[in-house]
């Protein structure tokens, strides 16, 4: 009972984190969405605005909810650390893409960084199934939304 009650306390640490780095993403974002971004040609499969914002957040949690189910093995042994390390290099990635993309108006560089962070979040699943099989599918709809946002960004480099 008492690793129960660490591991749900370790999740709920990691769903904050996941969730206030993307509050924090949201706000590099939402400083463009009505402007520059605006402005830009998107393919004809550009979402509505308004549905990042409940994806990412849904994204955010299963990122959350998947950390704190690795981190609830014990940091203490080795895959544990190291697919934790791996996620929070993705984290801070996935972060700074806004940054770049959304608060400097760079679609380019923001694309490089969509395929670094595409290849760590493919090493964060990896090290994940080592230690837990479901956190490890809890974070492939992430996986399949950021491959989907580096099509759309490879797009509006292409169309802008």
């Amino acid at each position: 009972m008492r690793r129960e009650r660490k591991t749900i306390l370790r999740i709920a640490v990691a769903v904050t984190v996941c969730l206030v780095v993307g509050a924090l993403s949201g706000f590099a974002t939402q400083s463009s969405v009505d402007t520059w971004y605006s402005t830009l040609n998107k393919p004809s499969f550009n979402p509505p605005n308004w549905i990042f914002a409940p994806v990412w957040s849904v994204l955010y949690l299963l990122m959350g909810v998947a950390a704190g189910m690795v981190w609830g093995h014990g940091y203490y042994h080795k895959w544990v650390k190291t697919a934790l390390y791996f996620f929070g290099f993705q984290l801070l990635l996935n972060a700074s893409w806004s940054i770049v993309f959304f608060g400097l108006q760079l679609p380019l560089p923001a694309l490089v960084i969509l395929i670094l962070l595409l290849i760590l979040i493919v090493m964060t699943i990896r090290r994940f199934y080592i230690v837990s099989r479901t956190a490890a599918y809890l974070m492939v709809p992430y996986l399949l939304w950021v491959l989907f946002a580096g099509i759309l960004n490879f797009k509006i480099v292409q169309l802008n």
